[in-house]
């Protein structure tokens, strides 16, 4: 499946965006989605994920629980993250990856998902 991430910008704290990822290429409802991101000079950070057909699993960093809500539409391909309140600490490149065989107990592991998009930067000024 390829993917690609659109909707990042700069945004005052407090702020909201949303960031969306479309998919083709292979039958996108099979596949677990997630939302990484990576500040500068930090190490990917998992986000949120939701899982694919058959199960219904959605997964949040404690870091935007509350704030951020991740969402999928099997039907147009895409998943979504509605970021709101955000904080000078959100800043970083988003990246949305999927995985097709993606258990739920390693939804929130970066290092499982086999296919990645190519990132979208999120600025968040205070």
């Amino acid at each position: 499946v390829q993917l690609q991430a659109s909707g990042g910008g700069l945004v005052q704290a407090g702020g909201s965006l949303r960031l969306s990822c479309a998919a083709s290429g292979d039958t996108f409802g099979r596949y677990t989605m997630g939302w990484i991101r990576q500040a500068p000079g930090k190490e990917r950070e998992f986000v949120a994920a939701i899982s694919g057909w058959g199960r219904s699993a959605i997964r949040y960093a404690d870091s935007v629980k509350g704030r951020f809500t991740i969402s999928r539409d099997n039907a147009k391909n895409t998943v979504s993250l509605q970021m709101n309140s955000l904080k000078p600490e959100d800043t970083a490149v988003y990246y949305c990856a999927g995985d097709r065989n993606l258990i739920v107990g390693l939804m929130a592991n970066p290092n499982e998902y086999d296919h990645w998009g190519q990132g979208t930067l999120v600025t968040v000024s205070s």
